[in-house]
């Protein structure tokens, strides 16, 4: 993950125009808000990125963690945010310090294709920790194997029609195409998932979980999980049903 934290955290042309990053980050902090239970819940957005809607999201909640691993990244969000007393910036090396059972929602969106699997697997693994018995992760924006990249540039073309940015997002292709970039996901590739391979994934770290109808953000190709303790689908007289680990894992390197 080291060498995307370091893209992300350098002067990149991920967003195509002001107009494209501004509805970007607006429509992911309104999905999020979707899944917060109260006011007074606290939530935990891991590898946030810039969060730039970050302040509609806290004022749904009662405290909002972002956590973000980009040293750089993490230094604009705590002078953009100090005035809000409701939004806390924290490293991801932070949350060992937090106390268990802290966390009413976390939420990692756009996070995991970045991530190997051994990395994902602690992730989540801190994350169960700091989830209350009845708290939710919400994985947004997985990947998976039989869509490419022209499914991402369908979503894209698809988004900047809505918002108007059409013109800003055909030359945006262009130079990310000839972007460092495309020269990492080339050389590193992403992960991707299928919905049976993340469902038994997230069974075996200790979940029950369920692909949500609608995924988080502007691509409908890509999927949104949301998982709870599997203890508490028991109680309720569930059973979580897990596939096969290991298989229909595969790392995008087109």
């Amino acid at each position: 993950m080291d060498d995307w934290i370091d893209y992300y955290d350098s002067t990149h042309t991920i967003y195509v125009s002001k107009l494209h990053r501004d509805v970007h980050f607006q429509t992911i902090a309104r999905d999020i808000v979707g899944y917060i239970a109260s006011k007074d819940s606290v939530v935990l957005d891991y590898a946030c990125g810039e969060a730039l809607s970050a302040e509609t999201v806290a004022d749904a909640c009662g405290r909002l963690i972002l956590a973000e691993p980009a040293p750089g990244v993490r230094g604009r969000l705590v002078a953009r945010f100090a005035p809000n007393t409701k939004i806390r910036v924290r490293a991801l090396d932070d949350l060992r310090h937090m106390d268990d059972k802290s966390v009413d929602l976390a939420v990692m969106n756009s996070v995991i294709q970045y991530m190997t699997p051994d990395e994902f697997d602690a992730a989540i693994t801190t994350i169960r920790r700091l989830l209350k018995p009845a708290g939710r992760l919400v994985l947004g924006d997985v990947l998976q194997p039989n869509v490419g990249m022209a499914g991402d540039v369908i979503a894209l073309l698809r988004f900047a029609a809505k918002h108007g940015f059409v013109k800003d997002a055909l030359l945006g292709l262009v130079r990310t195409a000839l972007s460092d970039y495309r020269q990492l996901r080339t050389r590193i590739g992403l992960q991707r998932y299928s919905e049976t391979n993340m469902l038994a994934k997230l069974a075996a770290a200790g979940f029950t979980a369920a692909r949500a109808p609608t995924n988080i953000g502007h691509n409908p190709s890509r999927m949104t999980f949301v998982a709870r303790h599997a203890f508490e689908r028991s109680r309720n007289g569930g059973t979580p049903k897990a596939g096969t680990p290991g298989k229909d894992i595969e790392t995008d390197s087109t």
